[in-house]
């Protein structure tokens, strides 16, 4: 493992010839790295520059725990996962799932631009106007595959301030739940993003809503309505964005390492359902809104007329899931059972990326099992 502490180390690693694998600090669910390969740790830079207009530079070993705290001491906020450990490299090249997406959109899709070390050392800064080829691939298929990304730079938003939502409760009828929460979750307002996890009977529900907390309630009420039983909602209002994901991040410790994944496009058919219920950790998290407003081709990231995203606990579970899935996968919960990976994470858009990877990485220089 080399520690790289500048970009001219980067530079330095590359040149040296030795096959590398970037690691921005965080994690990743499979081991991206083989055997003689150099694993270059990014943690090193971890700078975070906020302008007066809300234009954050953030280098690429940051954390979003880091993030989210100097975003909040300059007012602003980025749509973006909860855990604190996660890099908001990896996060954002693969695409940005988080609390206040359905409104923001994704990581990626706040992005800019982005300084990327190349496979023969040189250095080149890529955006809309500059590169766009490369910049239009890291949005959503950018992990490891075309460059070592070193900085990104992000238009910001003013930081939200939210109503944290939560339920935990043992449901009576979890099939009927998930019936009534995929039906009408992915569908709600923009504003308000509500996830579900079955685990047996247990039922858990966290979210966050950027409207009046009245009309939260309200919106909530109408849910439960429809779920035809009490579902025990804890909401705490007037919580700035980067409080509430510090807190889910606090209370979900030892969460499950995902094993199985996929994207839906309509909801499951109350066959599937049926079987499905009882085999193990169901976790549904609510697409639409600003994250389908978006055309697929416009980034790499493809997933874009999806109604939710389902992580599976084992493969059977999968395997029941699949029959009605879309046969789409979030790059950044890569699965290795995957029969074709690439095809899985960037549908469409696989054959424009092959080329960017031709154009940038013809030598292969960055590789890895599953990339393009």
């Amino acid at each position: 493992m080399m520690h790289c502490r500048s970009v001219e180390d980067v530079v330095a690693a590359i040149k040296s010839g030795d096959r590398v694998v970037p690691r921005g600090g965080g994690h990743c669910f499979v081991d991206r790295s083989a055997p003689g390969d150099v694993v270059l740790d990014l943690s090193g830079l971890n700078s975070i520059e906020v302008r007066a207009d809300g234009v954050a530079t953030i280098d690429a070993g940051a954390l979003l725990g880091q993030v989210y705290a100097d975003l909040h001491a300059a007012g602003r906020g980025l749509p973006a996962g909860c855990g604190e450990t996660v890099g908001i490299t990896g996060l954002t090249l693969g695409g940005g799932i988080g609390l206040v997406g359905r409104m923001y959109g994704l990581s990626c899709d706040r992005l800019l631009s982005a300084q990327v070390v190349l496979a023969d050392g040189s250095v080149v800064e890529c955006s809309a106007d500059c590169e766009p080829d490369l910049f239009w691939a890291l949005r959503g298929a950018g992990g490891g595959q075309f460059g070592v990304v070193t900085s990104l730079r992000f238009d910001t938003v003013p930081e939200p301030i939210t109503t944290r939502i939560e339920a935990r409760w043992v449901s009576a009828d979890p099939e009927v739940l998930v019936a009534v929460w995929q039906a009408w979750a992915p569908d709600s307002p923009d504003e308000l993003t509500l996830n579900l996890t079955i685990d047996g009977s247990q039922a858990v529900l966290i979210g966050a809503s950027l409207l009046p907390a009245d009309e939260t309630r309200s919106l909530l009420a109408e849910f439960a309505d429809l779920v035809g039983a009490p579902v025990p909602f804890f909401l705490r209002a007037g919580m700035p964005l980067s409080a509430v994901k510090a807190s889910f991040a606090e209370a979900t410790p030892g969460e499950p390492a995902r094993i199985r994944s996929e994207f839906f496009e309509r909801s499951l058919s109350d066959d599937v359902l049926r079987e499905l219920i009882g085999c193990g950790r169901l976790a549904f998290t609510a697409m639409g809104g600003a994250y389908n407003r978006i055309a697929a081709e416009a980034t790499a990231f493809a997933h874009r007329n999806t109604r939710f995203l389902l992580e599976t606990a084992n493969d059977r579970s999968w395997s029941i899931a699949h029959a009605d899935g879309s046969g789409r996968v979030y790059p950044n919960f890569p699965d290795l059972a995957l029969a074709d990976g690439p095809a899985a994470y960037h549908g469409e858009n696989l054959a424009r990326l092959r080329a960017v990877k031709q154009a940038y990485d013809p030598d292969r220089f960055f590789d890895f099992p599953q990339a393009v």
